[in-house]
């Protein structure tokens, strides 16, 4: 009988056993982290810093997986143009990784999916506020592990309203890296990073989708 496990019960040793991934902390393995990112523009700056205000006063409260993705994750994917040609949203996807050779089968839940012409090009987890984000990177690359389309890169954001997270991994090297957490605890804002690093993935992948030597 094949055996079902939740993705969210896998631990990050877990996901790398599984897929064969390994961790590349080369710093240029994805340079846009780090340099050439695109500038934001005093709106958008206004905007961001109103919406790190507005989502601390909120999260003096309880705060749900839904009113995460309402109240930051939804105005930061607009401000990176995911909601424009040529990307295409699908919410709530269901997803479910078959291992080969080990009789089991990963089935988890991903919050939003960024699709551009049926590839997966951004996989964004949101979970509550709190949440440790070290288990949310293990699901998120265990998501980004099942890519149809091993030749291009897979991204992911993950948040828990407070801090960020950003994945990128190459499926033929079996490569991931994470970037380092960016958070609004911090008296600069951190959005700011977070805006121009979406903006920058949104550039790359949808202009010139099938150039892998200007992907990030």
């Amino acid at each position: 009988m094949v055996q079902t496990v939740q993705a969210s019960d896998l631990s990050l040793h877990e996901v790398k056993q599984k897929f064969g991934l390994q961790e590349n902390k080369d710093i240029d393995f994805f340079t846009k982290w780090w340099k050439d990112l695109p500038e934001l523009t005093d709106v958008e700056k206004r905007s961001l810093d109103q919406l790190k205000a507005d989502f601390l006063y909120l999260n003096e409260y309880p705060l749900s997986e839904e009113a995460v993705k309402l109240v930051v994750v939804s105005p930061l994917l607009a401000m990176a143009g995911f909601y424009r040609a040529p990307f295409r949203l699908k919410t709530e996807a269901s997803v479910q990784i078959a291992l080969e050779d080990e009789g089991e089968m990963v089935r988890g839940r991903i919050d939003v999916l960024v699709l551009q012409d049926q590839f997966w090009v951004l996989v964004v987890e949101s979970k509550e506020a709190g949440f440790s984000l070290k288990e949310a990177i293990a699901q998120a690359l265990a998501y980004m592990a099942t890519t149809s389309h091993p030749e291009k890169p897979a991204f992911s954001l993950v948040t828990n309203g407070t801090e960020f997270l950003f994945a990128k991994l190459l499926k033929p090297s079996a490569q991931y890296a994470c970037s380092d957490l960016l958070t609004l605890q911090r008296r600069a804002n951190d959005l700011y990073a977070v805006a121009s690093i979406l903006k920058s993935i949104s550039q790359a992948i949808g202009t010139t989708p099938n150039s892998p030597e200007t992907t990030p």
